[in-house]
């Protein structure tokens, strides 16, 4: 290697990073470890604080300038610790030393986890849409309440945010514009107050950044910033669209649109085939990102990423490290829970000091029906912009009838790439089922084999859930009951046919909201006595801004650009929360974030808009394990009467007690820490009941100065739950109460969960707290 005394500091970095191969991280050489050390004592500045992180490498390395050259990031704001490149050895040595909480590889996680979404959860007790106008007005849309958005980036010239009429940037701002590739300080305004970007442990991992696929900069080529920065705290921008005109009416704004923008782009172009599609965020990043935000002054930190595969260790789990610290500080962290349910135990971001979100629909449809020739009629959904010609019917062929010869049999129905021959597709409607590979690639599949229309059909897994996308040819999709009606008519007919009518956008769409498929499940796989998602908010066929470099499918042979897009995911309902929490906080800026995330919990319904419980796609009644509290209901967020408030000793304590974590080596955990269960949080979940268990709750009073509060209480099956005051009396605002929660088992269980509730009302506020309980 070249000797560095010629290179400054940075030129050094850049050239090294060049040096390390992708195979790094897989070999004895080293790959990028987070060296975490818990929090700042405040006694040292930032020169003090680096050279102690150099001086901890430099006792595994070789040389001094060996171990200046490893450091990627200094944490040095909210967070202590740093990211190196380290050899496993070298990893172990640093772990075992007095001072180092948890060393842990840097691992790559996946991120790609409006206007009608925001007008419905206006929808609450029939105010029609005033309901959010109410709260935005007396919150002040957001004013001056930063949000900071971990995600792909940002397209400065979206209309979405625009900062006309807006004052000052707020004081509070430290950050930085930071330039880069088609992007200068100029891209930066009162709106977009600061961005910046953070690379370095995926160009550990992959080498240098292809270009082509990414910029060099905060700048978006990926589109998924751009659509959840929008969401959150986008302008009114009258007209907004969809490919076709889908979607259009009221103008399409975030949340809080007076609230400032602060990007932090952490997630990259994984390399292959078709970079576009997925995008990967390793910790090491993310963690400085989550610092510098916390250091720059954001208010609120919105994070639509999760974990990939098994779920780490909160004490090595990036986001769960980097969100208590920001907690600590006030900042209100939501984080989305992830995009693999159905299943049961897969939502990720399970740290109890992050508002972990799942995903809803709204009461908005694209339909377009599908006359079979038959003469039935089956309601699909679609946004593309293609037609078939009016009133002809074409002939209907089932994909796995169409297959080239060779093709596995358990996946010919679903239009993988070169899949379908021409010669059975060409001119035809193909049926193509979801499950393996993307949407909208199988259209372009059907394309490619010249068929002249795509109907994508669900299988049973997805029952009736619909996302829909601007395909590139005519189309539309359709529950798992019409896929039936449709095969069963394929299957009994000597020449079927079909045609696919014009698309059109429904509103008040019933039953909604309904819990999304895709959505993320609990129970909690890391702490079982804590329940996760914590609440759902929409994320199913969302409309919100776009990147113009990138196709509104993202598909290398789709050359078409769009403002706006629409898409499905907990990445979009993530930030239907965050916007909330930026108003909270504009409303209640002493607020902690516990108080902040209580408010949204307890509030949260559990009906849908005509006054039944919520379901999921299955048709099912959803419970806890799917949305947590609820649906949000921002306006009743902002007078919940009481909150559940807790510190950062608090969730040391609970760390303590889930598997003896320990996040800070200035806190000595007690012999026998109190069970998971006690911490105050507003949900209550207790795992393997046998016998009788007591846990305690305490709730601050946050709404009249006066107040008396009686308990009722819908307890689970084969479980009495008592609570004890049955009243709760406060004589001033502010004032704290504490009560205490028996529950007791009836019998044995096989581990389920069951589900019930409690609720303390003063008749006017009812704040409401989900039980779930499992018997051993």
């Amino acid at each position: 290697m070249r000797k560095a005394s010629p290179l400054t500091p940075t030129l050094l970095l850049f050239f090294l990073l060049r040096l390390i191969p992708s195979s790094l991280s897989h070999n004895k050489q080293g790959q990028v470890y987070i060296v975490y050390l818990g929090e700042h004592s405040g006694a040292k500045n930032t020169e003090e604080i680096l050279e102690d992180h150099h001086s901890l490498l430099f006792s595994v390395k070789n040389s001094e300038e060996e171990a200046r050259q490893s450091l990627l990031y200094s944490y040095k704001n909210s967070i202590n610790g740093f990211a190196a490149v380290l050899s496993d050895e070298e990893a172990a040595a640093l772990s075992a030393m007095g001072e180092v909480v948890s060393t842990f590889p840097s691992k790559g996680r996946w991120s790609p986890h409006t206007t009608r979404s925001w007008e419905f959860i206006g929808h609450e007790e029939g105010l029609k849409g005033q309901e959010i106008d109410s709260l935005r007005s007396k919150a002040k849309d957001g004013k001056d309440v930063i949000i900071g958005m971990l995600d792909s980036g940002i397209w400065p010239e979206s209309k979405s945010f625009s900062d006309e009429g807006m004052g000052p940037i707020p004081k509070q701002w430290k950050g930085i514009c930071q330039e880069g590739d088609s992007f200068n300080s100029s891209n930066c305004n009162k709106k977009l107050i600061g961005a910046r970007y953070y690379l370095k442990a995926y160009e550990a991992y992959y080498g240098a950044l292809n270009t082509t696929y990414a910029y060099r900069s905060p700048r978006d080529h990926d589109g998924h910033g751009t659509h959840t920065a929008s969401t959150a705290a986008g302008r009114p921008v009258p007209g907004a669209a969809a490919l076709g005109g889908f979607a259009g009416g009221t103008p399409a704004s975030g949340g809080a649109p007076l609230a400032r923008l602060a990007a932090y782009k952490v997630c990259w172009p994984i390399p292959g085939p078709n970079p576009n599609i997925e995008n990967t965020c390793f910790e090491a990043d993310m963690l400085a990102a989550i610092d510098d935000a916390v250091g720059d002054g954001v208010g609120v930190l919105s994070i639509s990423i999760g974990s990939v595969g098994a779920k780490p260790r909160l004490d090595k789990d990036g986001i769960a490290i980097g969100a208590l610290h920001a907690a600590r500080r006030g900042v209100v962290v939501a984080c989305s829970a992830g995009n693999n349910g159905p299943a049961p135990a897969t939502a990720s971001n399970l740290a109890p000091w992050v508002i972990t979100v799942g995903a809803s629909s709204i009461d908005r449809a694209f339909r377009s029906p599908i006359t079979l020739g038959s003469g039935m009629t089956i309601t699909g959904q679609t946004v593309t912009p293609y037609q078939l010609k009016k009133k002809k019917l074409y002939p209907l062929i089932y994909a796995g009838d169409a297959v080239v010869p060779g093709t596995p049999t358990n996946v010919s129905g679903q239009c993988l790439p070169n899949s379908l021959s021409p010669e059975k597709a060409r001119g035809k409607i193909v049926v193509c089922l979801r499950g393996s590979g993307l949407r909208v690639a199988k259209a372009l599949e059907v394309k490619r084999a010249g068929g002249s229309a795509i109907i994508l059909g669900n299988p049973l897994a997805y029952a009736n859930e619909v996302p829909v996308d601007a395909l590139l040819l005519p189309g539309t999709a359709v529950s798992a009951n019409g896929t039936i009606a449709i095969l069963n008519y394929i299957n009994s007919s000597r020449r079927p046919t079909a045609t696919i009518g014009r698309a059109h956008t429904v509103l008040d769409v019933r039953p909604s909201p309904v819990m999304a498929q895709f959505s993320s499940r609990g129970p909690n796989v890391l702490e079982p006595n804590l329940l996760k998602p914590d609440i759902t908010a929409p994320g199913l066929n969302i409309l919100a801004a776009w990147s113009e470099a990138s196709s509104p499918t993202k598909l290398d042979d789709d050359h078409r650009r769009v403002k706006f897009n629409i898409l499905s995911g907990t990445s979009m309902s993530c930030p239907h929360v965050s916007a909330t929490a930026a108003l909270l906080k504009s409303l209640y800026p002493h607020w902690s974030s516990a108080a902040i995330r209580s408010a949204m919990m307890t509030t949260a319904t559990v009906n849908d808009a005509n006054g039944g419980p919520i379901i999921n796609a299955a048709g099912q009644v959803a419970g806890p394990m799917e949305y947590g509290s609820g649906h949000i209901r921002p306006n009743h967020a902002a007078d919940s009467g009481l909150i559940y408030d807790a510190s950062y000793e608090d969730y040391l304590l609970f760390g303590c007690a889930t598997a003896g974590l320990q996040f800070d080596p200035s806190f000595e955990c007690p012999k026998c820490p109190p069970s998971p269960s006690n911490l105050n949080h507003p949900s209550v979940t207790v795992a393997n009941l046998s016998g009788t268990i007591t846990v305690r709750r305490t709730v601050t009073n946050v709404g009249q100065s006066k107040a008396q509060y009686r308990v009722t209480v819908l307890e689970p099956v084969s479980v009495s739950v008592k609570i004890r005051p049955k009243t709760l009396g406060f004589k001033a605002a502010g004032q704290r109460k504490s009560f205490f929660i028996t529950f007791k088992a009836h019998g044995k269980g096989n581990g389920e969960y069951v589900a019930g509730s409690y609720t303390w009302s003063d008749g006017v506020h009812f704040v409401r707290s989900p039980v779930v309980v499992s018997l051993a």
